[in-house]
C-alpha cells in the first residue's frame, strides 16, 4: 500500500464513520447499552481495518460500514416498537437501594461493588446512601436516584427546617461488606468499641453481618445489614 492509497483510505474511513455516527444519532453516544456497545466495536473495527488492511477494498469497506450502520438503525427501530427485544437488546433497569436498604442481590446480578455504587451516588452530589429513597441502575449504566421526602432541598427551604448539627464535615463509611474500615474511623476520631456500641444497639454483633455502615455528618451510623435486614439510624452518644 502506498502513501496515497493510505492517505485516501483514513479520509474515506472517517468522512463514511462520521456519516453513519451522525445517521446514528445521539443515542449511540450517550446510551451505551448492549447493543450499542457490540455495534460501536462492529463499526470501529470495520473502520480500523478500511484504513490499514490492503487486503480489504475500499469499495468493500465502505459498504460494510455502511451496511452496518443500516443494520443498527433497523435494530433501533424494532427496539422501539418490540417490548420483549428491548428487553434482549438493552436489558431492565435494576433497583439498588429500595426504601433506604440497599439490595445486594441486585448489586451482585450486576456486579456493581459498593465502591462504585457510593462514587455514582457522589456524581449526583449525594454523600450519604441514608438519604436516598430509591436509586435504579438504568441499562445504559448510569445511576437514578430519589431521595427521601425529608432530604429533597426544596422540602427543607419551603418548610423551614431547622439545620441538624454537624459533626463531620462528609458522610464517612466506616464497614463496607463485613470489614471494619479503622482508618475511617481513627479520621473521625471513634474507636472499636463506639463501633461495637452502635451495631450492638441494632441487635448485631459481628461487623461481619453488616453489608454497610456509614458514619453521618450529624454523628448518627446507618447501618445496612447483609441479606433482607433494615436499615436504620442511631444518634451517637456524646462523650461524658
Amino acid at each position: 500500500m502506498d502513501l496515497s492509497e493510505l492517505i485516501s483510505r483514513i479520509v474515506l474511513g472517517f468522512l463514511v464513520l462520521f456519516a453513519v455516527a451522525r445517521i446514528l444519532g445521539r443515542k449511540e453516544i450517550s446510551q451505551m447499552t448492549f447493543f450499542n456497545f457490540v455495534s460501536a466495536i462492529a463499526i470501529g473495527s470495520i473502520s480500523a481495518n478500511l484504513v490499514v488492511n490492503q487486503n480489504l477494498s475500499i469499495r468493500n469497506g465502505i459498504i460494510a460500514i455502511i451496511g452496518w450502520g443500516v443494520f443498527s438503525i433497523a435494530m433501533d427501530f424494532l427496539d422501539i416498537k418490540s417490548k420483549p427485544l428491548r428487553k434482549v437488546l438493552t436489558g431492565d433497569p435494576t433497583i439498588v437501594i429500595k426504601d433506604g436498604r440497599i439490595v445486594e442481590k441486585a448489586l451482585r446480578s450486576e456486579r456493581l461493588d459498593l465502591d462504585s455504587l457510593n462514587a455514582m451516588l457522589r456524581k449526583e452530589n449525594i454523600f450519604s446512601i441514608n438519604d436516598v429513597d430509591y436509586a435504579i441502575f438504568e441499562t445504559d449504566g448510569q445511576l437514578s436516584v430519589l431521595l427521601k421526602e425529608d432530604k429533597k432541598l426544596v422540602t427543607k427551604t419551603d418548610m423551614n427546617v431547622a439545620k441538624e448539627t454537624k459533626i463531620h464535615s462528609l458522610p464517612t463509611e466506616v464497614i463496607s461488606d463485613g470489614n471494619v474500615l479503622t482508618r475511617n474511623l481513627e479520621t473521625l476520631k471513634l474507636d472499636q468499641n463506639w463501633l461495637t456500641e452502635q451495631l450492638k444497639k441494632q441487635q448485631i454483633h459481628s461487623p461481619s453481618e453488616v453489608l454497610f455502615a456509614q458514619v453521618q455528618t450529624d454523628g448518627t451510623l446507618f447501618v445496612n445489614r447483609k441479606g433482607e435486614g433494615m436499615s436504620k439510624s442511631f444518634r451517637k452518644e456524646p462523650n461524658k
